[in-house]
């Protein structure tokens, strides 16, 4: 199973853990010819960098990522794209006291229970740390639709209620992708803002995912929740954008907004009760550096995840045509 491999034409597969020696990715299928800035790579994963504030999880890590393949005096080969960004801050003992207990809403029990084994250091293959790579090819991605027009944007609409001592909360973050072209997505198993789901929900945390008035929509008139669409001298449009640029699973040319909420983060710094390898119930005190919330660290993530569907559809198409 290609588990560890997201997209269609334009592909990304992730490798590395939380406190290995590296994480990294290839990129399969980006085309040629394409300049990528540099800096506009590193403004991404430095959003996404931890220790910038009191309420990120204080591990320093510079994450600069090094490039091994597929570009050439700045521009795209064709080619694979390989890189891998370093981990120069890990600190395996600050998980010493979890190695045989299960962290409440980790996945330290069912990754023991698929494998048999697990990487208990930082949470191993479950870390967020691990998505790294797709910041990366999410700039990338990016960048190329920004050539085309398309810009990706988040906000955060809500935050959990106020935090106690010790403890976490969740979020909610809104999506919106500005000029979308018509057209992309398929109307059964590939519909446009399913595979965007799949995207969403495939970031750590994720626990919701809606788009246009999504479950607002079930207590709507159809009246009130149907887009009308009328001429605007040009194209035709939408009156409202009840329907979030999605249509039958196909984008509509209106800016495609979606929603994702994210729990709050497990990893709190109050006692709790749980159960060791063995089925014995135990008290566990998390130690170590954690995020309070995933906000503002995973705005980078939505938008890189958008970024890639978003391409790889456009890339489809063209495909489709040829």
């Amino acid at each position: 199973m290609k588990s560890n491999t997201f997209g269609t034409a334009f592909c990304l597969t992730t490798f590395g853990e939380s406190h290995g020696p590296a994480i990294g990715g290839v990129i399969d299928g980006c085309p040629a010819g394409i300049t990528i800035d540099m800096s506009l790579v590193d403004n991404e994963l430095a959003r996404r960098k931890p220790g910038i504030d009191a309420y990120m999880s204080q591990r320093h890590e510079p994450d600069e990522v090094e490039f091994l393949s597929g570009l050439f005096e700045g521009k795209t080969t064709g080619t694979p794209i390989a890189f891998i960004i370093r981990n120069k801050d890990a600190k395996t003992s600050d998980y010493d006291n979890i190695k045989d207990v299960f962290r409440p809403s980790h996945a330290d029990f069912t990754y023991q229970e698929k494998y048999g084994i697990r990487d208990y250091a930082g949470g191993g293959r479950g870390s967020a740390r691990t998505l790294l790579p797709c910041v990366v090819a999410g700039a990338v991605a990016k960048q190329i639709l920004a050539s085309q027009g398309v810009e990706i944007q988040s906000d955060v609409i809500r935050i959990g209620e106020e935090r106690r001592d010790k403890d976490t909360v969740g979020a909610i973050v809104q999506g919106t992708i500005k000029n979308v072209p018509l057209g992309l997505g398929e109307p059964a198993f590939m519909k446009f803002h399913a595979v965007l789901a799949h995207a969403m929900m495939s970031i750590n945390a994720a626990k919701g995912f809606e788009i246009g008035e999504g479950f607002n929509a079930a207590g709507m008139r159809g009246s009130e929740c149907n887009d009308e669409f009328y001429f605007d001298g040009e194209r035709i449009r939408t009156r409202t954008n009840h329907s979030g640029g999605v249509q039958g699973g196909i984008t509509n040319g209106e800016d495609v907004v979606f929603r994702v909420a994210f729990k709050p983060i497990p990893s709190v710094m109050l006692p709790q009760k749980t159960v060791d390898i063995h089925g014995n119930e135990t008290i566990l005190e998390i130690q170590g550096r954690h995020d309070i919330c995933v906000v503002p660290r995973v705005l980078p993530m939505v938008e890189a995840m958008a970024a890639m569907v978003t391409l790889d559809f456009i890339l489809l198409k063209k495909m489709n045509k040829m």
